[in-house]
């Protein structure tokens, strides 16, 4: 096997090398990232894969994530102690979007900022497969979510991404118990709402791109504790743990179960602490890139068997 890929050029200019490669294998001392790299047991698009583990095992999260955590945390703290008092002030979603924005464009690595837009395609993907699937005909009203590029952060992206989860569920439970049905195995599943590739432009990649993708998170997590009413943090924090009540949702239509071993943040009914909530978005991340995945298979085998992509 030669050097592992690159990333396709349609994801801007982040094809840095990999430094991954088997002529480096050392059985003595293997590379934990090689072997991750290597592995096949994870159903997750391989450009996303790639994307992650390089930025995973960079220098900025090597470094700078041990010395950004523990301050982030106790900014968490200042934070809720501020809103303990004031719940509704400071309240400023547009300033937090525009930071973030910023950020991304001249802090955050290729890897980290495709990733971050990949989600939100991936995310509306799998919330509209529930719905065509469980309640055929009816689709509910939710903000568009397919950012191609930075600039469409600034759109309050991350808070109306955190509302289209719960307003997704309270209108399909709703239309459920309307046509007094519940969620249950689907013989010929409706695929149209999954896509093989997910479009962007390209990504700045200049000498300040350099932050990986959880520390950032880990930084984005006060301001967004700070910049947010405490209800609003509360419910993007637990939103979270929502992927357990999806892949449920998944596991119902499709009859199959396996997926939901990938899911790691927990019910939501036993919300965890919001001082965990940047490593658990990381997780939410990739479960999301799991369950995603998990669909396309579902798709592939669909059309070899039927012949026909639905």
């Amino acid at each position: 096997m030669s050097d592992l890929p690159d990333l396709p050029a349609r994801n801007g200019p982040a094809a840095l090398p990999t430094g991954l490669t088997l002529a480096d294998w050392d059985h003595n001392d293997p590379d934990p990232w090689l072997a991750l790299m290597m592995d096949r047991s994870l159903p997750i698009d391989p450009v996303a894969k790639l994307a992650l583990v390089r930025d995973q095992r960079s220098r900025s999260r090597q470094f700078l994530l041990p010395l950004v955590r523990p301050f982030a945390r106790l900014a968490i703290i200042v934070a809720q102690l501020v809103h303990t008092v004031s719940p509704r002030w400071p309240h400023a979603p547009r300033f937090l979007h525009n930071s973030i924005a910023f950020g991304m464009r001249w802090f955050l690595t290729p890897d980290a900022n495709m990733l971050i837009l990949r989600h939100f395609h991936l995310g509306a993907q799998i919330l509209r497969f529930i719905a065509d699937n469980a309640t055929p005909g009816f689709r509910p009203t939710l903000w568009p979510m397919q950012p191609r590029t930075i600039a469409d952060v600034r759109d309050d992206l991350f808070l109306r991404h955190d509302l289209n989860i719960y307003n997704f569920l309270i209108a399909l439970n709703a239309e459920l118990d309307r046509r007094g049905t519940a969620i249950g195995r689907v013989d010929t599943l409706d695929f149209s709402a999954i896509e093989d590739e997910v479009a962007l432009d390209p990504l700045p990649a200049g000498r300040g791109n350099v932050i990986d993708l959880q520390t950032a998170i880990e930084l984005y997590t006060p301001a967004y504790a700070m910049l947010l009413t405490d209800r609003d943090f509360w419910r993007a924090t637990n939103s979270l743990q929502f992927d357990e009540t999806i892949g449920l949702y998944f596991a119902r239509l499709t009859g199959e179960e396996k997926h939901l071993a990938m899911v790691v943040n927990g019910h939501p009914l036993v919300p965890h602490s919001t001082l965990r909530a940047g490593f658990r978005l990381v997780l939410h991340g990739l479960s999301t890139e799991l369950l995603h995945g998990f669909l396309r298979e579902l798709k592939a085998k669909d059309a070899a068997t039927t012949g026909v992509s639905r």
